[in-house]
């Protein structure tokens, strides 16, 4: 029992001195600890060695594949690197640190009142995927990343479709999206934080605008019908000159199209036929009057 315990022993002074040897090379770039932090890191070892095995269970941390830990040191970013995923080791009371999940997160823009370029007032939504890829910058640049990216996405909402007139805000919508994301993720780098992706979800319409314009499209599809029936009546009236001509050249062609009009009466089966009578064969009547 001896053994083991002296074994553990050892294990935590070379786990302890790996770390104090790892933070003094970073101390010379971000400040070193000072005669009264290397005091109290000396006393941290010293508990973990005194309460062994129970400190074991203080010392060793876990984070998922999806997390990662940034650990301070009295105060201090440790090796300037997250720690993870899996096993990594703190010393108690000197150290402390945050979790940060790597995993893209989306969240809804509420509802914005934006005036557009061409002073018309409508209602737009949308939705923000995000993902933090630098976890020490979204720990020490801001104090919540999360909330600033959100109230930054509505701000930047705003911002870019006031600039925009109410065709390029229904027709554009890509185009916007894009924009939108360029902006945030600009505004968002330092912050360590990735924007993926924008979309709008909905735009809403005062019911005046609503009305006025379904209104105009109205007319718009009556004009262009009229102006299609116009121009089927001219090609028609033009076809049926054409036939005229033919028939006048050849008069048994009438006749033929007499035959041709009693063969499809009497395809649908009608009761009733009405068989043209030639004008030609009235002449001679008409003449001994």
């Amino acid at each position: 029992m001896k053994d083991i315990r002296g074994t553990m022993k050892n294990m935590i002074r070379s786990v302890a001195n790996t770390s104090i040897f790892s933070t003094s090379s970073t101390d010379k770039n971000s400040g070193r600890l000072g005669c009264f932090g290397w005091l109290l890191v000396l006393v941290s070892l010293l508990f973990i060695i005194v309460t062994f095995p129970l400190s074991i269970f203080m010392c060793l941390k876990i984070v998922n594949e999806y997390e990662r830990a940034v650990i301070f040191r009295l105060g201090r970013i440790l090796d300037r690197k997250p720690k993870g995923p899996g096993l990594f080791f703190v010393l108690p009371c000197t150290d402390a640190f945050v979790k940060v999940d790597l995993r893209t997160v989306s969240f809804d823009i509420p509802p914005q009142e934006i005036l557009t370029k061409d002073s018309v007032t409508v209602a737009v939504d949308g939705v923000v995927y995000f993902r933090i890829n630098c976890p020490i910058s979204s720990v020490a640049n801001v104090s919540n990343a999360h909330s600033s990216t959100r109230l930054l996405a509505q701000t930047t909402l705003r911002n870019v479709l006031g600039t925009k007139n109410l065709a390029e805000l229904l027709s554009d919508r890509e185009g916007i999206s894009l924009s939108m994301q360029e902006s945030l993720d600009e505004a968002t780098d330092p912050w360590g934080i990735k924007v993926e992706r924008v979309e709008i979800k909905d735009v809403k319409l005062p019911q005046q605008l609503q009305r006025a314009m379904a209104a105009e499209a109205e007319a718009s599809r009556e004009a262009r019908a009229k102006i299609i029936a116009a121009e089927g009546e001219m090609k028609a009236s033009r076809a049926l000159k054409e036939a005229s001509l033919v028939i006048a050249e050849s008069p048994s062609a009438l006749q033929l199209r007499y035959l041709q009009t009693l063969n499809t009466i009497a395809a649908e089966k009608n009761s009733t036929i009405v068989f043209p009578l030639p004008i030609d064969m009235m002449q001679a009547f008409m003449n001994s009057k």
